[in-house]
This record gives C-alpha cells, sequence and structure tokens, in this order.
C-alpha cells in the first residue's frame, strides 16, 4: 500500500467515525476490564525494557513489562478479529483477516494486504529486511523492505506448502544465525526455507506426534517441540535428528527457555498449568496450578523475558501474570535448590460477562463489578494499575479456627444482586450481596478487599434474591424468595428487624436518607411501605404486574420499579402514589437508573435498546439501539459517565453524558430517530474523549440546532390573536411609571457651591508656567481661518434652529430617524418600518421622541403618530406596548389634542384609535362571560 493510499484510508476511517449516528446524550469514551484474549501476546524489546502486546478483541493493547501500566491502546479497530501479534524493536505487526497493520505507539503506519483474500493470516515472523507471514492455507508470503522504510512493505514472494511436504502451519521461526532462512513448523514435521531465493532446503521425516507449538532454543540449531501427547522434542534442525525427549503429563501449549543463566525450561498446558523443568537436571522442579483457567483453554503463551527470570503468561481468561525466580539457595558445594517461582504482578478483568455493577464512590474512581464468573473486581477508572479483585478467602472462626473446607471449595456462586454504602466505609463491612442458590447474603469490607465476617440468613429460610443497605450504613436488609425481609446490623452481624408482607420473591429493599420510611417490591406487584424508625407498616400499592427491579433517589424521595408488562412506574414515597408511567420498550427491562439530580432515569431492555426519560414531561428524550443487548445501566454519583454492561464482552462500557456540556430540551424522540450505535466499532474508533460532548463536530448551527431541538417561536400565532410582546416586562413597567421614576430620581437639595480653591489650583497658564496652549496658538499659521469657520457654524446652528421652531419643509436632514420614520410612513400608507422602529426603542427614547412630537398646526405628526399606533393595535402584536406608547401620548399632548378636536385630520385619527379599542374591548367580555357562567355553575 502506497503511503498516499495509507494516508486516504487513514482520513476514510475518520469519515466513516465520524458519520457514526450519535446519541443526545451517550457519548462512547472507553471499556475498561479488558486485558488479554486468546490470541498469544508478543513481547518487544527496546534497549534494556521489554514491553507486551496484548489483543482484547479487534485492539490491542500495550503495557510495560516492569511494573504491567498501560502505557497504549490502539487508535482504530481493526476490520477482523486480531488472529496473530509479532514485535520488532518498536513496531507492533498485527495480523487480521488477510492484512497486516504496522503499527508504533498504537498508531497505525502501514498496511500490508495478502494477495489472496480468502485466507487468514496465523502467525508473523520478522526479522532482517524480510516479514514472513502465514495463513490458514499452507502458504507463507514473504514481504521485502525498501531502503527507504523501516519495515518490510513490499511483497516478494510466496512459498506454498502441499499436502506431501507437511500438513498445516503451527509457526514460522527465524533461528539465529541461519541467514535468509526461516523454519516452518507443521503439525507433522518441519521445513527450511531460502525466503531469497524461495527454495525448499530441508524436508524433516515426520514425527508421531501432534505438533501444537514451537520455539527457538538459546543453543544454535536447536528448536523445541511441543506436542499434544505431552512429548516435548528437541530437534537439531542443522543435523536433523532429534536430541532430547521430556514426556509431560499435559497438552502442551506453549514453551519457553530461560536465558539468565539458569537451563530452565518453561511449560505451558492447556489445562492451565505451568512446569518448569532443569534441562541440566533432567527433572522436573516446580509446577504451578491453574494459573489460567482450564475452561478457557488454560495458558496461552508462557515466555522467559530475555535475560531476566521473569515469566510471563496470559489466557483466554482475560489476565495476565507475571512470576519471578528468586536466587537459588545453596550452601558450600551443596546443590542449588531452586525455590519456586514467585507470584509478582498481574492485570485481569472478568472472564465472563459481567451481571451487576455498582459505582464505589461519591468521586466515579472505583467501580465494582460481579460477573458470572464469580468474580467480584473494583475497577478504577483512572488508572489500570488500581483494579483489583476482591478475595474470597473467609475470616477464621471466633476462636481462631479455620472453617472446615471453606478455603478447599472453589469460588463463590454467581452474584445476584449487590448494594454499597460508603458511610461506614474503613470501620465495618460496607458491600453486601446475594448469591444464586443460596439462603443468606455476604458481606465484604471495600477498605480491605476482602469478603466481610458476616453471613446474613433469610428470615423464612428462602433463597437470598435482593439486598440493601442504609444510608448511615448500619442496616442491611436481605430479601427472600419467600417474601420476608430481615434487617441486620452490619458491626456485629446480628438480626434486628423482620418485615413479612410480599407472598412472592422480594425484588427490590429501599430506605430514605433519614432511615424513616423503608419501601418494597415484589414479584406479587406489591409496593410495600413502612415507618422504618417505629418498624410500623404504613400501607401498599398494588400494580398491574410483576415488579422485576427497583431503584431509589433518596434527594427527591421518588423510585421507578420495572413491570413484567415492559413498562417503568415512578411512585412519590411521600404521597404513596404514582406520579408517572414510562412506556416505550417492547421487551423486558433488564436496568434502569436515575440521573444524580433525579430528572432523568436511563433505561436499557432486552430489545437492544437503550432509552433516556424525562421525568417532569414523562416523555422520551433519547434513545440508542445497540447490537449486543445491555444487562446493566448505572450512571455515576458525578453525572459524567454512564456504565453499561453487555451480554457480549468482558468489559464494562464507559458512555459521557453529553448532556453536561450542552442543553437538552424535553422533546420526545421517535423510535426511527434512535441511533444505531455499535460497540465493537464506536468505542474504538480515534478522537472520542471524555470531552466529546464539548467539542462537538457539527458542520452547521442548523445540525446543531437539528440536534438539540431548538425551537424558534413565531411572531404571532395566528393574526385575529391578540399577541403580547417578547420583550422584558421592566421595559412595560417603566414605560408606565416614567414620570414616578423622574420624580424619585430628583435631588433632595441644589447643588452646592463648590468651596474656595487653594491658591495654587487657581492659578493657570502663564501664571504657572504654562505658556505652551498660548505659544502653540501664536505660532499657528491658520488662527484667523479658525477664527472664521466658527463664526460660520455658529450662524448656521442658528439659522437651523429657527428652522426647525417654525417647522419649514425641506428641513429632512435635520430630522431624527423617529421622525422621518413617521413621516415615510404617512407618505406610502404603511407604518410598518416605524413601528418596528418604535417597538425597538428604550422607554426613556420613546418618551423622548414622543414628547419632540410637533404640536404645533397643523399638527401633522400628532396625526401621523396616532394613525401608526392604530395600525399597530390592528394588528394585534405587541398589544401592551402600543398601550402604553397611548398613554404616554396622552400624558405628553393630551390638553393640545383635547384643545384642538374640531380639527378635522386629528379628530379622525382619534375616531379610527377609539374604534380599534372598542373591538379589542371583546375579549374583556368573553373573559367577563366566562367568568360568570363559571360561578354561576359552581355555586349551583
Amino acid at each position: 500500500m502506497t503511503e498516499a493510499l495509507k494516508k486516504r484510508k487513514l482520513a476514510d476511517n475518520g469519515a466513516d467515525a465520524r458519520k457514526i449516528a450519535r446519541s443526545k446524550v451517550l457519548s462512547p469514551f472507553r471499556i475498561v476490564g479488558n486485558v488479554s484474549n486468546g490470541v498469544p501476546f508478543a513481547v518487544g524489546t527496546l534497549g534494556s525494557t521489554f514491553y507486551i502486546v496484548t489483543s482484547v478483541g479487534k485492539s490491542f493493547q500495550i503495557y510495560d513489562a516492569n511494573n504491567l501500566h498501560l502505557l497504549f491502546v490502539s487508535e482504530q479497530e481493526t476490520d477482523a478479529s486480531i488472529t496473530c501479534l509479532a514485535t520488532h524493536f518498536q513496531f507492533v505487526f498485527v495480523g487480521f483477516g488477510n492484512k497486516v497493520g504496522t503499527y508504533r505507539r498504537g498508531r497505525l503506519e502501514h498496511l500490508l494486504e495478502i494477495p489472496d483474500s480468502d485466507v487468514t493470516v496465523t502467525n508473523i515472523c520478522v526479522f532482517g529486511d524480510f516479514m514472513c507471514v502465514s495463513s490458514d492455507k499452507n502458504t507463507v508470503y514473504v514481504f521485502k523492505r525498501n531502503p527507504q522504510d523501516k519495515f518490510a512493505t513490499v511483497f516478494y514472494t510466496r512459498l506454498s506448502i502441499s499436502k506431501l511436504q507437511g500438513s498445516d502451519i503451527v509457526s514460522v521461526i527465524h533461528l539465529p544465525t541461519y541467514l535468509n532462512k526461516i523454519v516452518v513448523v507443521t503439525k507433522s514435521n518441519l521445513l527450511v526455507y531460502n525466503v531469497k531465493s524461495g527454495k525448499l532446503l530441508y524436508t524433516s521425516d515426520e514425527l508421531p506426534y501432534f505438533i501444537t507449538t514451537a520455539e527457538a532454543a538459546p543453543v544454535l540449531d536447536i528448536v523445541a517441540l511441543g506436542c499434544a501427547s505431552g512429548e516435548i522434542i528437541l530437534f537439531n534442525v542443522k543435523k536433523g535428528r532429534k536430541v532430547r525427549s521430556i514426556k509431560t503429563p499435559v497438552n502442551i501449549s506453549s514453551l519457553s527457555f530461560r536465558t539468565d543463566g539458569a537451563a530452565h525450561l518453561a511449560v505451558g498446558a492447556t489445562n492451565g498449568d505451568l512446569i518448569f523443568y532443569d534441562l541440566d537436571r533432567r527433572s522436573r522442579i516446580h509446577v504451578l496450578r491453574n494459573v489460567h483457567r482450564e475452561q478457557f483453554g488454560g495458558i496461552s503463551r508462557a515466555i522467559f523475558l530475555n535475560g531476566q527470570p521473569i515469566v510471563v503468561t496470559s489466557g483466554d481468561d482475560n489476565q495476565l501474570k507475571e512470576y519471578v525466580f528468586d536466587p537459588s539457595l545453596s550452601q558450600g558445594d551443596a546443590e542449588a535448590v531452586v525455590q519456586p517461582p514467585r507470584f509478582l504482578r498481574s492485570r485481569g478483568g472478568h472472564s465472563q460477562p459481567p451481571t451487576s455493577i455498582l459505582f464505589a464512590d461519591d468521586q466515579s474512581h472505583f467501580l465494582l463489578s460481579a460477573s458470572s464468573d464469580c468474580s467480584l473486581w473494583g475497577f478504577s477508572l483512572r488508572k489500570d494499575a488500581q483494579s483489583q479483585e476482591l478475595s474470597q478467602r473467609l475470616h477464621k472462626k471466633k476462636d481462631g479456627g479455620r472453617i472446615a473446607g471453606a478455603t478447599l471449595k472453589g469460588k463463590f456462586s454467581e452474584v445476584l444482586s449487590m448494594a454499597i454504602e460508603n458511610a461506614r466505609q474503613g470501620e465495618w463491612e460496607n458491600v453486601i450481596t446475594a448469591h444464586k442458590d443460596e439462603q443468606f447474603a455476604r458481606t465484604w469490607n471495600l477498605a480491605t478487599k476482602r469478603v466481610g465476617r458476616w453471613t446474613l440468613n433469610t428470615i423464612d429460610s428462602g433463597l437470598a434474591k435482593s439486598v440493601a443497605i442504609s444510608s448511615c450504613g448500619n442496616f442491611g436488609f436481605v430479601g427472600s424468595s419467600n417474601g420476608g425481609i430481615g434487617v441486620y446490623n452490619l458491626q456485629s452481624g446480628l438480626p434486628r428487624k423482620k418485615y413479612k408482607l410480599h407472598k412472592k420473591t422480594v425484588t427490590g429493599i429501599a430506605v430514605d436518607g433519614m432511615n424513616r420510611k423503608m419501601v418494597s417490591c415484589g414479584l406479587d406487584g406489591i409496593v410495600g411501605f413502612y415507618d422504618f424508625s417505629k418498624s410500623a407498616y404504613l400501607g401498599k400499592l398494588q400494580l398491574d404486574a410483576p415488579i422485576t427491579s427497583m431503584i431509589y433517589h433518596r434527594s427527591s424521595d421518588l423510585f421507578a420499579v420495572a413491570l413484567d408488562d415492559f413498562s417503568i412506574v415512578v411512585i412519590d414515597a411521600v404521597t404513596q402514589k404514582v406520579v408517572r408511567q414510562l412506556w416505550g420498550h417492547s421487551n423486558r427491562i433488564s436496568s434502569f437508573d436515575f440521573s444524580p439530580e433525579g430528572r432523568w432515569i436511563v433505561s436499557a431492555s432486552l430489545d437492544s435498546s437503550v432509552r433516556v426519560w424525562d421525568l417532569p414531561t414523562g416523555t422520551c428524550i433519547d434513545g440508542i439501539r445497540l447490537d449486543s443487548v445491555a444487562t446493566n445501566i448505572k450512571f455515576s454519583p458525578n453525572g459524567d459517565y454512564v456504565a453499561t454492561t453487555h451480554v457480549h464482552g468482558n468489559g464494562i462500557s464507559i458512555w459521557t453524558n453529553r448532556a453536561q456540556f450542552k442543553p437538552l430540551p424535553a422533546r420526545q424522540i421517535d423510535e426511527k430517530d434512535f441511533a444505531q450505535i455499535s460497540l465493537f466499532t464506536s468505542f474504538g474508533s480515534s478522537g472520542t474523549s471524555i470531552l466529546d460532548g464539548a467539542f462537538d463536530e457539527q458542520a452547521s448551527s442548523e445540525e446543531q440546532g437539528d440536534e438539540f431541538g431548538q425551537y424558534e417561536s413565531v411572531n404571532q400565532i395566528n393574526g385575529d390573536l391578540i399577541t403580547l410582546s417578547l420583550g422584558p416586562r421592566n421595559k412595560l413597567k417603566t414605560l408606565l411609571n416614567l414620570d414616578v421614576m423622574r420624580q424619585r430620581s430628583k435631588p433632595l437639595e441644589p447643588p452646592k457651591k463648590p468651596e474656595k480653591a487653594p491658591f495654587f489650583l487657581r492659578l493657570s497658564g502663564e501664571k504657572v508656567g504654562d505658556d505652551a496652549i498660548g505659544r502653540e496658538n501664536e505660532n499657528s499659521a491658520d488662527t484667523a481661518a479658525n477664527a472664521r469657520l466658527e463664526q460660520e457654524k455658529e450662524k448656521m446652528s442658528s439659522e437651523a434652529e429657527d428652522q426647525i421652531r417654525k417647522h419649514k419643509p425641506g428641513i429632512g436632514a435635520f430630522e431624527s430617524n423617529f421622525t422621518r420614520l413617521l413621516r415615510e410612513g404617512h407618505a406610502a400608507k404603511n407604518y410598518t418600518s416605524f413601528l418596528d422602529e418604535l417597538v425597538g426603542l428604550s422607554p426613556a427614547s420613546v418618551d423622548m421622541e414622543i414628547r419632540s412630537l410637533n404640536s404645533f398646526e397643523p399638527f401633522e405628526e400628532l396625526t401621523c403618530f396616532l394613525e401608526a399606533l392604530t395600525e399597530g393595535l390592528s394588528s394585534n402584536k405587541n398589544y401592551e406596548l402600543y398601550e402604553a406608547f397611548t398613554s404616554l401620548l396622552f400624558k405628553a399632548h393630551g390638553d393640545v389634542i383635547h384643545g384642538n378636536n374640531n380639527n378635522t385630520e386629528l379628530s379622525a385619527a382619534l375616531e379610527c384609535l377609539g374604534e380599534t379599542h372598542l373591538q379589542n374591548k371583546r375579549l374583556d367580555a368573553m373573559v367577563k362571560y366566562c367568568s360568570s357562567v363559571a360561578n354561576f355553575v359552581s355555586s349551583a
């Protein structure tokens, strides 16, 4: 692929990411909890440091091997799932589909495409100027580096392996000192090729074992072959024969040699065991059991870091681990004792999709997650190194003895319900979980990251189905499948209260912030209300369908319940009445949650949709459709994140709340307008950040208005309706009370004469030595001309004043904009422009202009102004402003108008204005009539 083609493809990928329909509220941010899958990882070397590259589906992650801190994540997701990884200095080579991408620091540098489109890349081997890529069609494609490039970019040759030469390719290895040669390991034999000439140099005999893995030994010409039967064969390629065989009782999946001086061989097995052999002693020295889970394929790869006693392992159970060998113990000439490898560090997450999540603090830092793999994790949203699995090691008995058999059993069963409260964190247990098929709930201590001391039994020997904790952190609640509710003291673990209202499973329990009112719900459709402080029953509410779950918002005393009829019912805990019922989902509601301020409810359903409901209006204001059903959804305490889990994928999807940066109107949205979002592409696209909502890439303001539903109101709904002005109400009040405001603004006493100034302030000009102005005037050559100009200006201003006073025609140059528009409107018999100018003026300007109207005969301006007011009132717009202008006119010129009512034009204008008022009084008559009828009906 050329450089221009590469840039164009990158631009197209960015454009495609931007074209993805986005939600108005939820913006994909990142996925936490994914570390590794079954694809073998790759280890790269940069000087004396190492980095580890792991695959998580269609993207990869780069960790620092020194501390397993996450360094980089690939910016763009690949077109297909990643099948193999390789490293060469600072470059990472990723195989997916029929393509190989070359990355640097997580960014795509170059993309190679295999000439055959129907193949899948299985192995990548990089050495010198060559890169050899094997496929599932038993073909090795060789690429060569150009002199100006830093990695192989040009297709060189193709090496095809027939069925007579060997079976399926297992690995491609380049041995040290073998110039331009590779060893192709198949499931039955070895082949040596010269990649420069494309010739087959050597073919070994078929081995009686099924080869599963191969690794080059730190000894020349030696290749270690691992077989499915547990046989390890050390094969000398130069001599073409076996050197040694080692038998193991496991199916081998990975081999690695230690290179720091000790002749050790690490063997990874598909049952999850890691076996270490001492090649000098020809014996097994240590076995680590269940390093990775057998049900997920065991160990996918185990490798020693070059020159270090550290072995790194990974598997399909989403775990990445490091073990270290301490220095050997020896005394004198005695044989050295190799200590067993010690667990060093790890990164991991759930190996199966999560089933329940909660935000563990008020700062949106930690996220508590339980999964169907029976694990409970605390994930950090700030730093992956702080994520940790909570220990399930039980506490000792009060007499110091251990609980019999507890440490030998497996993990606790799957978590069904979970509750957390941080008021007493660090003092005693602050997390309660209900597990599958258990008649008690367990407590956990989040401060120590360990299971708690108490198990809280149900009161009626039923299975624990729901749990809750009071806001004070002192009381824990356990709901039973038989309908009972038990209250326990979390400090001592002793029972305190019992409630028995429900006939079926209790699905939700909650207590308000003051420990006064308690609410419960169950599959019998009953919502129960209790006085928790007095242990009294307050009443119940019977709903039409079974209740599957409940959430409580303590700030507003509102709680919502999800029913089996696919609806969400919002109930006020104070009045014990239904206030909202939200319809829209077409399948069972899997999870829902309140926003921190209690204005929204975000819900997820088995119909693959996520909806945002506005409680004041009771409408769905936003929605998205996913390609994987969301099983849990939670709002962060700060309202900046929304966390979701899905039926596919072991990670937790984190969405940012775009509405925290831009207003979102409560406008109902139709299902056809829902955004279609893919979890596998949206969370892997570049450019997503926590500030995605703040820097929205909209092409124009019209698109933004359409996205957020901005509405511009019309000036008038109907011409027959009286419409008030859209301006501030203070403007009308100011117009009606200008006289009062002037009276209040008058000074209480006349200004005082200033005191006599000091003698040095009374001196000026030449008396104080400042004769600059005088000298400047004397030196000016235009003194006489300036005097003549001043006289002409005074003469012109006096003539203008005379013309204005006498109201002579032809003085348009001295008119104000108000007077000019009034005169032009009278000439055109259309006062629209004048009325727009009049409405836009400030109250002080309106008062000045009205008082400045010419009130001398022939009263042209007064007549024109009355005609303009008549036209404005007839339009039914800005009605109260025109009435205020009429009031100002009569206050200023009422005596003139009254004294000259015999003027024909002035009286005609007054009559038209009066007729307009008579027509507008129909509204007053209609209101009085309706009021009279209402009073009569109510009194009767």
